[in-house]
């Protein structure tokens, strides 16, 4: 796996850019759910965007969240990400399929339909840091877009993008987010997007062999582009049988005694990564004691 991120600057400073090419981070979450080809580019626009979310974090310690609530047949999606490149993620309903959009894409806005987008910041605090938006348009990136709008109060552009093969594996996958910071003026607003409205598809770009530095050249040029890092990514998930044990604990001793006196061992799968963990009646009797 070789996926990346760079973070960068423009316009001494009054923009600044991060990009990101995550194919095989999404491909491996589509192994993990088996997921649909609508679900995977769902999901995997989300991640990729909580990718280069996290990415802005201070402290390893610290994690993003963004949640998307909906009354569409997805029926809801999540991705959570720290500052170092890990990102992992779920969708509610991974087998959603709908016939492809007017455009003939796959119908992302549509599996979404109505909702709520939430950012979750986790830096530690006593309670996260939690800002909403509704759903704007379904497809994530206008609606993460908007959300940096309205509750951040910062003008952004944002491109995420997803391409399936026909075998139902991911053949390119990637987005980026380009913010104007205070001190930018209507007309380097305007400069920047009208250079933006002329750009391919982000995965169209991927998929002639663009990198992520190659894609912000272009976007940027003339703006005096700064590269300033780079980071790996990588789909990660902190799961362990202890983990398990915990969340099983938490439960409460009567749905424990109630495993116990089926006569069966006890198996768990995590949300986020597809793995399974089984519990012996010896050692759901060992969690008996412990939530005493």
């Amino acid at each position: 796996m070789n996926n990346y991120m760079i973070r960068a600057t423009a316009a001494d400073g009054k923009i600044r850019a991060f990009a990101a090419d995550t194919k095989d981070v999404v491909e491996e979450a589509r192994q993990r759910h088996n997921l649909s080809p609508i679900a995977s580019a769902a999901l995997g626009r989300l991640m990729t965007a909580t990718l280069m979310m996290g990415w802005d974090m201070k402290s390893q310690d610290d994690r993003i969240t963004l949640q998307i609530q909906c009354d569409g047949p997805i029926k809801g999606l999540l991705a959570t990400a720290d500052n170092c490149g890990n990102v992992k993620g779920y969708v509610n309903n991974p087998d959603v399929m709908l016939p492809p959009n007017a455009a003939g894409k796959l119908d992302v806005g549509g599996a979404l339909d109505l909702g709520v987008l939430s950012v979750i910041r986790d830096t530690g605090l006593k309670e996260p840091y939690v800002g909403q938006t509704i759903l704007v348009t379904g497809e994530i990136a206008e609606d993460i877009a908007y959300y940096y709008a309205t509750s951040e109060q910062v003008p952004s552009s944002v491109a995420l993008g997803v391409l399936m093969n026909r075998d139902n594996t991911v053949r390119q996958a990637g987005g980026f987010i380009i913010q104007l910071m205070p001190g930018a003026d209507d007309e380097l607003a305007e400069k920047l997007e009208n250079r933006i409205k002329g750009l391919k598809s982000m995965t169209s770009m991927l998929d002639e062999g663009m990198t992520p530095e190659d894609i912000l050249k272009l976007i940027l040029d003339g703006f005096g582009l700064e590269i300033n890092d780079r980071a790996d990514v990588r789909f990660y998930c902190n799961c362990d049988k202890d983990r398990v044990e915990k969340v099983l604990i938490s439960v409460g001793r009567k749905n424990l005694e109630e495993m116990i006196d089926e006569g069966k061992p006890a198996e768990l799968v995590c949300h986020f990564c597809g793995r399974k963990y089984e519990f012996s009646i010896d050692e759901m009797k060992e969690m008996l004691e412990k939530a005493k």
